[in-house]
């Protein structure tokens, strides 16, 4: 059976739930950052982006050896066992967090991401090549308004256990009378992070338990992901390092995801420094996500029927580019607007870069998929670049210094770089 003639409708359901999984739990990190300072009692936010350097550093580490689980267990069960070590993850968090133990809770935050990376190394190649690869961006852009309705609610949900009146509460704890009144305020205010990790924990067990039960057909990545052409391609070489169009990608991905994460994550501490008041800046993300939402539909309405998947990611660098720029320019919530604006000029980013790098590798797949998810971990480093430089330079300066080369370079990718020894 061919893939144009598979039946996609039921693993696009199936798949579309888990990349509404990995929306939530990722985008908790841009609140979840101003809720470890003052839990945390951090003095610099250096010290509370680790949150973001814990979780993205674990795709690096555990890319490639979810390659080989998913090698041995196959798509299906690699999948739910992703969601039992996210499960594990949660329960380690939200339990350490309660009792302020910092470097127990940046673990958890490691294993949830270690789950999820298992779980990306398996989904992003499978709803790739579970139709043609050539609109392989249009079905990663429906995953992908999955994945942002996730990440749009998930700062709402924090807030409302965890973060509900966060100004009024930090004032009460520089207004402490005395040491222990103040670690007893924080202590509270740590507690409130358990319930809603928890209930996260039992949510995922029973999605583990659904993905065992479930129809969802398991596809060799390596016999779908090659055309004719393709195949004397990949058959010609020995290596995944003579693919040079994949390394590219692979470093694409790692540039993508540290401006996502910068336009997401970071910018509620970003609009802190214009003054702005926590209670407000927590909802921040929530506008990044929403961008990006509107910038999955343009793809999904244009991708490939009226642009190219190369032509939807050169715009959405361009406008990176102008966005920043704008952002650096103005003050205030007008900067902070062009900064969530960024979710719109970077919403197209992953699905046409994924499909592009790993486009013709045959029995290379499965390794190629992983190095991509590998560069996951620029989410990691860039965030954590801005969040030291700012203790010493201006903010914007610091912002725009950062992301404009990042821009620069998806540009590169794609006019030139998906190209690269591909014939």
């Amino acid at each position: 059976m061919t893939t144009q003639a598979r039946s996609t409708t039921s693993p696009m359901v199936i798949i579309g739930i888990l990349f509404f999984v990995f929306g939530f739990v990722t985008w908790l990190n841009g609140p979840l950052i101003l809720f470890v300072k003052l839990a945390f009692s951090l003095d610099t936010d250096s010290k509370a982006f680790l949150v973001t350097t814990a979780f993205f550093l674990a795709y690096f580490f555990l890319a490639l050896p979810s390659s080989w689980i998913l090698g041995k267990t196959g798509m299906k069960r690699g999948m739910a066992f992703g969601l039992i070590v996210m499960a594990l993850g949660t329960f380690l968090f939200g339990t350490f967090a309660t009792q302020r133990n910092y470097p127990i809770s940046l673990m958890g935050l490691f294993i949830i991401a270690s789950g999820l990376s298992l779980l990306q190394t398996a989904v992003n190649p499978y709803i790739s090549i579970l139709g043609p690869i050539e609109s392989g961006a249009q079905r990663i852009s429906i995953m992908g308004i999955c994945n942002k309705i996730g990440g749009f609610l998930s700062p709402f949900v924090l807030s409302a256990f965890a973060l509900k009146n966060i100004d009024k509460f930090e004032e009460s704890v520089k207004l402490a009378a005395d040491e222990n009144t103040r670690e007893s305020l924080l202590n509270e205010f740590a507690s409130k992070i358990y319930l809603p990790y928890m209930i996260m924990a039992g949510i995922l067990i029973v999605l583990a338990a659904w993905i065992m039960r479930s129809t969802l057909p398991e596809i060799n990545a390596s016999e779908v992901n090659e055309s004719p052409a393709d195949g004397e391609l990949s058959k010609s070489r020995t290596s995944i390092f003579q693919f040079p169009y994949l390394l590219l990608g692979a470093f694409c991905i790692f540039v993508y995801v540290g401006v996502e994460v910068m336009a997401g994550d970071a910018i509620g501490i970003y609009g802190k420094g214009f003054g702005i008041p926590s209670d407000e800046a927590k909802y921040f993300t929530s506008f990044t996500v929403g961008a990006m939402f509107v910038g999955y539909v343009l793809g999904l309405v244009t991708v490939p029927k009226v642009i190219s998947q190369q032509t939807a990611l050169r715009i959405s660098a361009i406008l990176g580019i102008l966005f920043t720029v704008i952002a650096f320019f103005t003050h205030g919530y007008t900067s902070v607007i062009f900064v969530a604006a960024l979710g719109l000029a970077n919403a197209m980013m992953w699905p046409a870069i994924f499909p592009l790098a790993i486009s013709g590798l045959g029995r290379f797949t499965q390794t190629g998929s992983a190095l991509l998810i590998m560069g996951i971990a620029g989410g990691a480093i860039i965030p954590k670049i801005f969040a030291a430089m700012k203790e010493q330079y201006n903010f914007q300066i610091v912002f725009a210094l950062l992301m404009i080369p990042c821009y620069l370079y998806i540009l590169f990718y794609s006019i030139k770089g998906y190209k690269i020894s591909k014939w």
